[in-house]
């Protein structure tokens, strides 16, 4: 045998090439190589890539470098296992790019090499390092055509780097040299724009030249200045103003100097082809109007004006820092329908939040409507009965999700709004003069806050596949920046149906970052004495109406699910405050420890709860996350306050509502007694029969839903957690009315609004709120939870229920410390084929029904038995076994 030479230097090269595989996914503020970060003290996070059973990271070692400049921290090594830290070097510098590696020593003291090199770059990290000023066109609000805005500058010297800083208020879409810079949609996201403003930042050096340079700056209305009008008056809000902006980009050079092109006198603005757009309804865009050139040097601007100094919109600038907006799948129509010469009619195939595209050659003038909707009539027109019920136009200029485009005649042709999204999936274009259109000419564009998938099932049953599919595109459709209810109806955030969806969305995205941002709204919106309004953010409205606990417990629930699922206690550090002036706030008002402020359980099949129970249940639970978060962080005197408020809470709902002869809670609603037991207000003794008094009561209702929007939270959780996993999956997977499936069966591809597909009224068919199936099917049928004594999946329960009637599942869940796999198969014998994979670094419970017997696979110990469970302990690696 010829063994190759190779010197000591090639090997150590390749030893270290391996090693540094077994540290992957670095991030930083859990973005991968983040430009434009503000926050002094970024969080690091990794994983360990290392498949051995027993894996553990024993320590660690981050080396953070600054670009040019050496070390400007050395963690040293640690001894410790986590995968969380914040950074705690040398002060971090507006603008300067760093670059940081990990070293893990695992279980046996060995270390696993040094990571490749993860990237970030600051921002402004201050408002004072701003040198462009805000600028606007002069226009008032009720103006409809949208600024263009132009700078022409030059370059004579080689760049090093060339990064754009740009804040507004409303939309943008940057330009340089004729050619769109990044592929970010609805930029920046929506705030509460008069108390704070987002900017976003760019890598721009491969778009600048050496000689005449162009910047082109389109801005659209977005939320900020609202033109259409509709029931939650956000043509009234206090921040309402014609678009502007500010942009810095700093050119660095490779001699070190560096150049600010900035917004300030000498830039030119001047109307152009969008004649009108609307975040809420649709755009309007003439062709004909078109300036070709107009974002390229040498453009004659001789009729473009001077532009006007603006007031910025908020006195708090900061950086975006989340998962862009995008185009995240590009969906071909599936049919065409020809209703006559002028009229056509595309099916995408699937109910979406985005846009469509069209391709077309006409005649110049010529006139196309492109209508949006999620029905038909019977004569195959699009139907928008179901949403434009809340739109209140004032004249017939600004249709509902119709985008109006008039062709300049200049051969082939292509329109997509810029500035607006709409939820649909029908589009009928209309034509003012006959026009010949095929299936071909329009495309449709997914779009939604591109967060990273985490999550995947798969089952033997279709149904319940498609239920889980459904219920994820109605999430993303709802996730824009900030969670919303619909896409096409309202598009406002709605507390409730988000905090309801809050386990859906973590077990299938990475979401944390547009929930910590949806968090600093609250934080904008909360009023002094605590109260929050309905919808976040807002103009004004809902302070009044659709608030309560029910709804803005928000507040607590948010973050202490974020918490939960990552590990990482900054965002209850960062909502304390508000988390309390909130409780405290509804003691305030509740001295008897009950509260009727809510809208109850939403759309509800039949039967309705008394709004004072859930609301009280909510508030309990707001209590209790309080009381955990006080302690957590170190405040003992509150952490026992609000444990006493929530054991006060508790048996005041409990003497009200809970009929302790019969086990049951108000009228034996499914609602009442899932409520009881999903928020731990059952006293222990009588949990049993609560649960069987509530299977009962499922079984009497045909296995079928009565339950509205926080019934849905409860009843399935209730169930499975409860001894009844069987009945919990006869209702999940139920195929006929009122449940999911009924949907499915009847061709959803999104959650509806209403339980009944023929409704008149609260039927849009692309709603979040019903959502938490989706989070059932991980917990349930995969088993898989976080523990809260070791949350972020440091040790996963896993507690998989093998459900009658379903031959197969598998379930995985990419965690902070890698993939979670829950899978079982079941045998013609009923014995059942589990198989698990526990990421490195961390450790699961695994809890099996007493009596259970490993027919093959090395038997885990035992560390617990009750009288129904034998909880085992695991650590990490892959396992399989055959139980029954």
């Amino acid at each position: 045998m010829i063994v190759p030479k190779i010197s000591l230097a090639t090997f150590l090269m390749l030893m270290t090439f391996t090693a540094a595989l077994a540290q992957k996914a670095l991030k930083t503020e859990y973005l991968i190589d983040p430009l434009g970060l503000d926050t002094s003290r970024p969080r690091l996070t990794w994983q360990m890539d290392d498949d051995r059973q027993g894996a553990k990271q024993s320590a660690y070692r981050i080396l953070v470098t600054k670009d040019g400049a050496g070390s400007v921290w050395n963690s040293g090594k640690v001894s410790s296992d986590r995968q969380l830290v914040a950074y705690d070097g040398k002060a971090l510098e507006p603008f300067a790019a760093y670059f940081w590696t990990v070293e893990v020593w695992d279980h046996e003291g060995n270390s696993l090499g040094i990571s490749k090199k993860a990237h970030f770059e600051m921002g402004m990290m201050d408002e004072a390092n701003w040198q462009g000023v805000w600028i606007g066109d002069g226009q008032g609000t009720s103006v409809k055509p949208a600024p263009y805005f132009r700078k022409e500058f030059a370059i004579s010297n080689p760049i090093k780097k060339a990064t754009a800083y740009i804040a507004v208020g409303g939309l943008y879409e940057l330009r340089i040299n004729g050619k769109r810079i990044g592929n970010h949609r609805l930029d920046p996201a929506y705030t509460r724009f008069d108390r704070r403003v987002l900017y976003v930042t760019h890598d721009v050096t491969e778009a600048l030249q050496n000689g005449q340079n162009a910047l082109g700056v389109l801005l659209g209305n977005g939320w900020y200045n609202h033109q259409s009008t509709a029931v939650w008056n956000f043509h009234h809000a206090p921040w309402r103003n014609r678009p502007t902006f500010c942009l810095d980009l700093r050119i660095t050079y490779e001699d070190g100097s560096v150049e600010t092109i900035r917004t300030e006198k000498g830039w030119k603005t001047a109307l152009g082809p969008v004649i009108f757009n609307s975040i809420y309804t649709a755009e309007h865009y003439d062709a004909r109007k078109e300036q070709p050139g107009w974002d390229k040097p040498g453009f004659e601007a001789g009729d473009w004006k001077e532009v006007i100094y603006r007031s910025a919109p908020a006195k708090e600038i900061t950086a975006q820092a989340m998962p862009p907006i995008r185009y995240n799948e590009t969906i071909p129509a599936a049919t065409m329908d020809k209703i006559n010469d002028s009229t056509f009619v595309f099916d995408v195939g699937r109910n979406i939040a985005g846009i469509s595209e069209i391709k077309i050659k006409g005649e110049a003038g010529t006139v196309l409507r492109l209508k949006h909707g999620e029905r038909l009539h019977e004569d195959g027109r699009v139907d928008m009965s179901n949403i434009d019920v809340h739109y209140r136009p004032t004249d017939d200029g600004d249709p509902f999700q119709t985008d109006i485009y008039i062709l300049s005649g200049r051969g082939e042709e292509t329109f997509s709004p810029k500035f607006n999204y709409k939820g649909f999936q029908y589009v009928e274009v209309t034509a003012d003069r006959p026009i010949s259109l095929t299936k071909e000419n329009l495309t449709a564009y997914f779009m939604h806050s591109d967060v990273e998938p985490v999550g995947t099932v798969s089952s033997a049953n279709a149904t319940l596949d498609g239920i889980w599919w459904a219920t994820n595109n109605a999430y993303l459709s709802n996730l824009f920046g900030y969670p919303t209810d619909c896409p096409q109806r309202e598009k406002n955030g709605w507390t409730g149906d988000a905090h309801i969806a809050i386990e859906t969305g973590l077990y299938s995205f990475d979401a944390i970052k547009v929930y910590e941002k949806w968090l600093d709204d609250h934080r904008d919106e909360q009023q002094p004495n605590g109260v929050l309004p309905s919808i976040i953010p807002t103009s004004g409205w809902g302070y009044e109406w659709g608030n309560g606990p029910d709804w803005t417990s928000t507040i607590c629930l948010i973050p202490w699910n974020v918490y939960l699922f990552y590990g990482d206690k900054r965002i209850l550090e960062e909502n304390y405050k508000s988390m309390k002036r909130y409780v405290d706030h509804l003691t305030a008002i509740s001295p008897d420890g009950l509260t009727a402020w809510g809208l109850g359980d939403w759309v509800p099949v039949k039967s309705k709860s008394p709004v004072e129970y859930t609301s009280s249940a909510y508030y309990l639970t707001d209590a209790r996350i309080l009381a955990q978060t006080a302690k957590l962080l170190g405040h003992e005197a509150e952490a026992e306050k609000y444990t006493e408020l929530a054991n006060k809470i508790r048996t005041a709902i409990n003497e009200k509502y809970l009929n302790r002869e019969k086990a049951v809670y108000g009228s034996g609603y499914q609602t009442e007694m899932s409520v009881a037991l999903q928020w731990d207000i059952v006293p222990e003794e009588l949990r049993g029969k609560v649960a069987a008094n509530l299977a009962k009561r499922v079984e009497a209702d045909g296995f079928h839903l009565d339950v509205g929007l926080l019934g849905t939270k409860a009843i399935l959780n209730a169930l499975s957690d409860n001894g009844y996993p069987d009945i919990a999956y006869k209702v999940a997977a139920q195929e006929t009315y009122p449940s999911w499936g009924w949907w499915i069966v009847n061709g959803a591809t999104t959650l509806y609004e209403n339980w009944k597909i023929d409704s008149e009224h609260d039927i849009s068919m692309n709603h979040i709120m019903f959502g938490e199936v989706g989070a059932w099917i991980y917990k349930a049928l995969g088993g898989m939870k976080p523990d809260p004594e070791h949350p972020g999946f440091k040790n996963i329960l896993l507690e998989p229920h093998f459900v009658e009637g379903l031959e197969h599942f598998e379930a995985s869940h990419d965690g902070p410390y890698g993939k979670i796999i829950s899978s079982w198969k079941r045998d013609e014998t009923g014995a059942v084929q589990y198989t698990v994979r526990i990421p490195a670094n961390t450790t699961a419970t695994l809890i099996l029904p007493k009596g259970t017997r490993f027919l093959k696979g090395e038997s885990p110990a035992n560390v617990e038995v009750s009288l129904q469970k034998t909880a085992y302990s695991i650590s990490s690696g892959s396992y399989q076994w055959i139980i029954k």
